[in-house]
């Protein structure tokens, strides 16, 4: 019998497979099918060569990608045929430095399971570390200087491993075989804890952390990507303290709790809920309130039903609950409106008069990155805030970028976006762009992810508001090509990439701030649209914001204003409470609009929402975005199906007439709950009959659902169910958010096709 024929075969790699234990998969596969050859990283992904019986190197090639390591994601295979070299081992080479840079970094993963064991165990010799990790947990992205992830590259390069590590580093057998980040006791990072004043304090600092939370006390506490501050969640007074030092009057917190258990006490949660909890991306999950007598500290979530929950996800905080034994509310370092902090020496001054003490460690934070927040409705989840875990993991998109771009985003929830070859790489989420250090984090996170990926933009787009920092700093940057995109259309186009199509669509953004072409602020807009252009058919009656900004920050104004569109004089003598309360402001400011005195018209949702929100009595002025479109969900009766009326009327929708019909009802008292829900639902039947509409005007079917107001859960699913039953495929968002944090993948794959680049 002939021998069968040798062969070679080269395989290149591509997606997430580096940092995330691909080549000891790759290793174990080769070896137990008998090949030789190689596997390395570099800077496109993984390259394997494989040398053996023909059968048996085609059969390497179809079960590479069948079952391949927990983090990892392969986009690609290219596979070629290469010369026998003769080889009689398989091994794992060292990387390649040279070449173009395409592979991505990894995101950082929560502590696996076998690690918590061992952190746990006091056999092992990990019994009690904070930096236990190996192949499938532990920082990625937050330690990483450059490409490829290797040891060298990450902030892990100055922890000269010791033999017993490099043992384990080394074997091809053992889970922590070429995880970059692996250390011990012996020879890795330390924790260490400090007072305000930068004293340390003896002791155990984990134990003695955990005691300063049980008295009531605020702790700094040093994750993968910043600072947290912590505090015990259930005592209403350290949590009010916090918010006091903080800054942060009522915008709701979140809440770590030890174990599923646990936070299944807290909340209701879905099968799909415990999934997204306790997967390597360990997110934040809003999730309904279950019973307030066994929840946490009211001040914690007030005025709200739904509580953001998480698991541990690092040693240390597995460590710190463990022995707390209980619930500590975990929310981001800083003062409200600045990025966290992640600098030890700048978290020090930074949260000095929040913190009373400081839980840090001696390795460094490269980038810094923030929690994960996700939405889940009937098993489906909605992201709110991608960063920790998804960032900075590449989007596939349906059309090639023939040249780099880079989206500068927009003012508020910003993130970046490069688009290169079939990707869209979305930074972690920045925060809101107004004031120097948050621009500093942006431009800091710009140069390192062009740098680490080696990306040079040919092209950058902005949105076209003259007056956000993005776009000042986009129109200020050495590049040839230049692209505005307005702001609802990019909020479409990211939909639309977030489905992996181009369009053509009728598109439905509907947010609380965009400029607009014609100078004017829009925020509920229908439109037909692709990448490439739009046309805007529909939108929501135009309305002065007295104030402008002021407006937004005192919903009461918005209120007097929509009732006076309505009612004119007779606005005054409505029997409701919030005309009682306010009518005595309400001269000057209507004085503002009639005069037309910094009072810019809009089409906005956002205000809207805020206008109802002030009748029903929940809130005369805010303290956060979207405070009072959040509480008129949260208050709304879901099982009520009536409708207030909304007409349309040529190319506006009536949002005056829907507020009238709110108003005239609360008057005849009408339970807020019951007329919260009617507003909703007149709303979302407006929006599907202009969509119909546009259906006979176009031709088109399908309808892509984009802005921040489609976090509101009721809106969404009010607005999805009419389109779908009026026969609309309907696209919403599913791997980025609706809200502004999506925007810059709107804009490049907008500039993309606007530079003729599809």
């Amino acid at each position: 019998m002939a021998l069968e024929e040798t062969v070679r075969r080269r395989l290149r790699v591509r997606g997430t497979v580096q940092g995330v234990g691909f080549r000891p998969y790759v290793y174990k596969l080769a070896t137990e099918l008998g090949l030789t050859g190689y596997v390395l990283n570099d800077p496109g992904g993984v390259v394997i060569e494989v040398e053996g019986a023909e059968e048996v190197a085609t059969g390497f090639a179809a079960r590479l990608t069948a079952s391949p390591p927990p983090l990892s994601l392969v986009t690609g295979v290219e596979l070629e045929s290469v010369p026998p070299q003769g080889s009689s081992v398989f091994e794992i080479r060292a990387s390649r430095a040279a070449g173009e840079i395409t592979a991505p970094i990894s995101a950082d993963a929560a502590t696996c399971a076998a690690c918590v064991d061992e952190i746990f165990d006091p056999t092992q010799r990990r019994f009690r570390y904070a930096f236990t990790n190996c192949t499938n947990c532990g920082p990625r992205f937050t330690i990483a200087t450059a490409i490829p992830y290797d040891r060298a590259n990450t902030t892990m390069s100055g922890f000269a491993m010791c033999e017993e590590c490099r043992a384990e580093y080394e074997d091809p057998s053992d889970r922590r075989f070429h995880a970059q980040p692996v250390a011990c006791p012996r020879c890795g990072p330390t924790l260490h804890l400090v007072d305000a004043g930068g004293t340390e304090i003896t002791g155990d600092p984990i134990t003695s952390a955990a005691a300063l939370l049980e008295e009531g006390g605020i702790v700094a506490v040093k994750g993968l990507g910043g600072y947290h501050l912590a505090c015990n969640a259930l005592s209403d007074g350290a949590v009010t303290e916090l918010r006091r030092r903080k800054a942060r009057e009522e915008k709701p917190l979140a809440v770590m709790a030890p174990d599923l258990d646990c936070i299944r006490e807290l909340v209701e949660l879905t099968t799909a809920a415990e999934k997204l909890l306790t997967s390597p991306q360990a997110p934040i999950v809003l999730a309904p309130k279950r019973n307030h007598d066994l929840s946490v500290a009211e001040a914690v979530a007030p005025a709200n039903r739904y509580l953001g929950v998480m698991l541990p996800y690092t040693p240390v905080h597995h460590l710190l609950l463990a022995e707390l034994g209980g619930t500590i509310v975990l929310t981001s370092g800083n003062i409200s409106e600045e990025p966290m902090a992640y600098r030890d020496a700048d978290a020090r001054t930074r949260l000095k008069g929040i913190a009373d003490a400081f839980l840090g460690h001696d390795r460094p934070i490269r980038m810094r990155c923030d929690d994960s927040v996700l939405r889940l409705d009937h098993r489906r989840s909605w992201p709110i805030r991608r960063a920790r875990g998804y960032a900075p993991s590449p989007l596939a998109v349906a059309q090639e970028f023939r040249c780099p771009v880079l989206g500068a985003g927009p003012e508020l929830k910003h993130t970046f976006c490069l688009g290169i070859d079939k990707r869209a790489i979305i930074s972690h989420h920045i925060g809101d762009l107004e004031n120097f250090e948050t621009m500093e984090a942006f431009t800091d996170a710009v140069e390192h992810f062009t740098r680490i990926f080696s990306v040079e933009p040919e092209v950058v787009a902005h949105d076209l508001h003259p007056e956000y920092l993005a776009t000042k700093w986009a129109l200020g940057l050495d590049v040839a090509d230049k692209v505005g995109v307005q702001h609802h259309h990019a909020h479409i186009a990211s939909c639309l990439a977030d489905n992996m199509l181009s369009g053509p669509v009728i598109g439905v953004a509907m947010d609380g701030t965009g400029f607009g072409d014609d100078g004017t602020i829009w925020g509920c807009e229908v439109m037909t649209c692709d990448t490439r252009s739009y046309d805007r058919l529909f939108h929501l009656r135009y309305v002065p914001l007295p104030g402008a900004a002021a407006a937004i920050r005192e919903p009461w104004r918005m209120g007097a204003v929509y009732l006076d569109a309505a009612f004119g004089d007779h606005a005054p003598e409505l029997n409701l409470p919030f005309v009682r309360s306010t009518r005595d402001r309400w001269a000057p400011i209507l004085q503002m609009v009639r005069r037309a005195i910094n009072s810019p018209p809009a089409s906005s949702t956002g205000r809207l929402f805020d206008a109802a929100a002030a009748l029903c009595g929940l809130r005369e002025t805010v303290s956060y975005e979207g405070q009072a479109a959040i509480e008129l969900e949260q208050v709304a009766d879901v099982a009520v199906t009536a409708s207030y009326d909304c007409s349309v009327q040529g190319d506006a929708i009536d949002g005056v007439e829907l507020v009238a019909a709110l108003a005239e009802d609360l008057a005849r008292g009408r339970p807020v709950p019951h007329a919260a829900a009617m507003f909703h639902n007149g709303l979302a039947d407006a929006i599907s009959r202009a969509c119909a509409a546009a259906r006979d005007a176009a031709g088109l079917s399908s309808v892509a659902l984009s802005g921040g107001s489609f976090q509101n859960m009721l809106l969404l699913r009010r607005v999805s169910s009419r389109l779908s039953d009026a026969g609309f495929d309907v696209l919403v968002h599913r791997r980025v958010p609706p809200n502004d944090g999506g925007i810059s993948l709107g804009q490049v794959v907008v500039a993309n096709a606007k530079m003729g680049r599809e």
